[in-house]
């Protein structure tokens, strides 16, 4: 899925209430095992000017970009971090925790040939799942649909959960992000 998708389905699922540090660590744990991409391809295209193609075609499947998707995409390091809130009664982790558990399941499922090694450190395999959210050689076209629909349930969701203006602005340009991005999924690819 998309970043947007899973910080909303993410907060949804896990922000009660929806405000303050419950919110914030729904937010972040969902956000987590997508973030190191985001700083790795950051540096690459506007720090490194690699070209784009470089960097989402070699770069993304090389040896040490996908280890460090591996750690980060760990179902044992989240579960651990899981356990740890659980047993400790740390509230906000168990919200983060639980979050970025639901964002690498959802992943799990969702990713056709551009999956991550989630079993790090035990094993490098990766599950190349029949569906994809974005390749509609891959079922995207039927995906991306019921992807919006869950973002926009999941946004009236956290609405009616009492959201600052502040939140409600900000969850309201994640799902316009995620409506834009989804509808260039299904034209382009």
């Amino acid at each position: 899925m998309n970043t947007p998708a899973h910080l909303l389905i993410g907060a949804a699922a896990f922000a009660r209430p929806a405000r303050g540090a419950a919110l914030w660590a729904a937010v972040l744990g969902s956000l987590l095992p997508d973030l190191s991409l985001y700083v790795m391809a950051g540096v690459s295209l506007y720090i490194l000017n690699i070209p784009e193609q470089v960097v989402f075609d070699q770069l993304y499947f090389s040896p040490a970009w996908q280890t460090v998707f591996a750690i980060d995409n760990s179902f044992l390091l989240w579960g651990i971090a899981l356990g740890l809130g659980l047993c400790r009664g740390w509230r906000l982790l168990i919200i983060g925790a639980s979050a970025g558990l639901l964002h690498l399941a959802m992943d799990f499922f969702l990713h056709a040939g551009d999956g991550r090694p989630q079993f790090w450190p035990f094993s490098s395999w990766v599950f190349h799942s029949p569906v994809s959210y974005w390749d509609s050689a891959y079922h995207a076209g039927w995906v991306a649909p019921i992807s919006m629909a869950m973002c926009g349930v999941a946004y009236v969701v956290l609405w009616q959960r009492g959201l600052s203006a502040s939140s409600k602005l900000f969850f309201a340009l994640l799902l316009a992000a995620e409506l834009w991005v989804a509808r260039q999924w299904i034209m382009y690819f």
